[in-house]
């Protein structure tokens, strides 16, 4: 299609859901905004309202033939062949500049389908999904994405007057939030000052240390936990080009990665930087523990360790000499790829609230092997400095800082 303005994007499988579809979009009109449509149910479309992009269009923007999905008859195929069509759709509309909005609706495959598609927009378009599931555990499919889930209460299945009202919510909902004026300080992100940190509550000194070092030079500060989907938060946000310099204090979700932990953030964490070209300081925050849960769900090959409830439903596990010497060595490989200045800054006196003089995890010994492999296998172009600082003490902070900003003038200069 051509001619396409700004506009609320409405996607969902048109095929059973043809009144439901056409009730919201109506709702979206009377709101004043245009709609474009994604039809992405396999076996048929709607007479209701105009079907801009049609299944067969989704299908093949995913590599796919309509035909081959009706014949397959694999529901669970279709449904990642839908939802990574509709992306790319999605995807090119805002390339076009004709993006203004997206919202879905569905059960399980319609929700998934929708939250699959909208992967592909960046942060602060708005983004909604009126679910059956949305009071379910959907952290796996939104990841680190800005979707907003609205519980649809009764099946999206012909309409009554519980779904009329929430899919008139749904749409003023979806449209108010498509107009909300950006304000001046969000109107000047532009501006090379965005700075994103790493924080867990080990290292909170020091990222509440270096934060207000930062904001006093005038740098905007983003503050990420460390808990596996905030570091996969902030990979992400990286990609999209949100920050100019990357402090990433706190690494210990790659321990969990190593170890099997509750807050891995994945194996591309600590990637993103790298490979943006984004200057970067790193640290071996927290990688003195591994997070699981309950006492009673820690592996039973770990029952040996050294354990610590941080809470009761938290137990951090020192990760030993041989965990970090793998550490060290992830960590280097990963900032091997880097394309713009990067340095790891090592806090000779502890790497959390716990690893300090007399604290549960202060293991010098164990520390000194982490810190060795990283001086060893860091490659040339990314630069080792040694801290005679625990890493919530000020000096560290201080170092951090310094260090960020120097590296970041060497581009933004």
């Amino acid at each position: 299609m051509s001619d396409i303005r700004k506009s609320v994007v409405l996607l969902g499988c048109f095929d059973t859901k043809g009144e439901d579809f056409a009730f919201l979009r109506s709702c979206i009109l009377s709101h004043g905004e245009t709609v474009v449509t994604i039809n992405t149910g396999v076996y048929g479309s709607t007479a209701d309202f105009p079907v801009d992009f049609e299944a067969d269009e989704v299908a093949s923007a995913a590599g796919h033939a309509l035909s081959e999905l009706r014949e397959r008859a694999d529901r669970g195929h279709a449904v990642d062949v839908m939802g990574k069509g509709a992306a790319r759709i999605l995807a090119h509309l805002h390339e076009a500049g004709a993006l203004k909005a997206a919202v879905g609706m569905g059960g399980g495959g319609g929700t998934y389908i929708a939250i699959a598609a909208m992967q592909s927009i960046p942060l602060g378009i708005p983004k909604l999904c009126l679910s059956t599931f949305a009071s379910k555990d959907l952290s796996r499919q939104v990841g680190s994405k800005d979707i907003t889930l609205m519980p649809s209460v009764v099946d999206v299945a012909g309409l009554n007057s519980i779904s009329r009202m929430l899919i008139r919510q749904a749409a003023a909902a979806i449209c108010a939030m498509a107009n909300a004026a950006a304000t001046a300080e969000e109107a000047a992100m532009a501006a090379p000052r965005r700075v994103a940190i790493t924080m867990f509550g080990n290292t909170t000194a020091c990222v509440a240390a270096c934060t207000d070092l930062l904001k006093a030079k005038g740098y905007e500060v983003f503050v990420f936990h460390a808990n596996g989907v905030g570091g996969q938060t902030m990979e992400s946000l990286i990609h999209e080009g949100c920050f100019h310099g990357v402090l990433d204090l706190t690494t210990t979700e790659l321990a969990d990665e190593l170890c099997g932990g509750i807050c891995s953030a994945g194996p591309d964490r600590l990637a993103a930087a790298a490979a943006c070209g984004i200057p970067q300081v790193a640290a071996p925050g927290c990688m003195d523990m591994v997070n699981f849960a309950h006492l009673d769900t820690v592996p039973a090959h770990y029952r040996h360790r050294q354990l610590h409830s941080w809470a009761p439903d938290v137990t951090l596990m020192r990760t030993d000499a041989s965990e970090n010497r793998r550490l060290g060595q992830l960590l280097t490989s990963k900032l091997a790829r880097a394309q713009a200045p990067t340095a790891v800054l090592l806090p000779l006196y502890g790497l959390s609230q716990l690893d300090a003089d007399g604290s549960f995890f202060f293991a010098p010994l164990v520390n000194e092997v982490l810190f060795d492999t990283i001086k060893e296998t860091a490659a040339g172009q990314v630069e080792v400095i040694e801290v005679a600082a625990h890493i919530n003490d000020g000096l560290f902070a201080k170092r951090a800082v310094e260090t960020l900003i120097r590296l970041m003038g060497h581009v933004t200069a």
